[in-house]
């Protein structure tokens, strides 16, 4: 299960893995997994874990005053999931995570992680490489809801993250995308005409 983890990091960072940070992360990445609708984070609670998708799909959202759930983040094979300041400050999350599919994860406590960073140097690494890839992507969905028509968003969707139209229904693509189910579907009988 672990294979998916160092593959991923080998990837991101200069340096390969050696055998004892490979055994570290082997030691701290405790597998977890939930089911089709199991939370992985409730509102209210202060996220201890952070985690990282081997199978299945997430998805990050608030409920609004309405009970209407809006899409906050998606997360499937090889994305890590959690709410990173909930962590770090130890202070309630506004959020709810859950699988939407059955999913396995490896996740790994801010104890473990601190205790980690302050002895593998990879770490602060890949964190670097995973914070710029956050931001961007925060960057380009504020750029999407600010300034692209909805048709445009939906293909930028399209271009940056197929996976998520093969693997999410209609009304979670929309609420992600910041539009009614009804307009997602109307945008794409227009484009099926064309």
């Amino acid at each position: 299960m672990h294979q998916g983890l160092i593959e991923y990091i080998n990837n991101k960072i200069a340096t390969k893995l050696n055998d004892s940070e490979i055994a570290q992360i082997k030691a701290v990445f405790k597998p977890k997994t939930l089911r089709k609708h199991q939370f992985f984070l409730e509102e209210g609670e202060v996220s201890k874990y952070g985690g990282f998708v081997i199978k299945g799909a997430l998805k990050q959202y608030t409920i609004d005053e309405s009970g209407k759930e809006n899409i906050i983040g998606l997360y499937v094979e090889n994305w890590w999931v959690g709410d990173r300041e909930s962590q770090m400050n130890n202070t309630p999350t506004p959020y709810y995570i859950d699988a939407f599919e059955n999913t396995e994860l490896l996740v790994v406590s801010k104890e473990d992680f601190v205790s980690l960073l302050s002895q593998m140097p990879f770490v602060s690494e890949l964190g670097r490489v995973l914070s710029e890839k956050r931001n961007f992507q925060l960057l380009r969905r504020l750029h999407a809801t600010q300034v692209m028509t909805a048709e445009q968003r939906l293909n930028d969707l399209e271009k940056t993250y197929p996976e998520f139209l093969q693997r999410f229904p209609q009304h979670i693509i929309a609420s992600y995308l910041g539009m009614t189910k009804e307009t997602l579907s109307r945008i794409r009988a227009n484009s099926l005409k064309k």
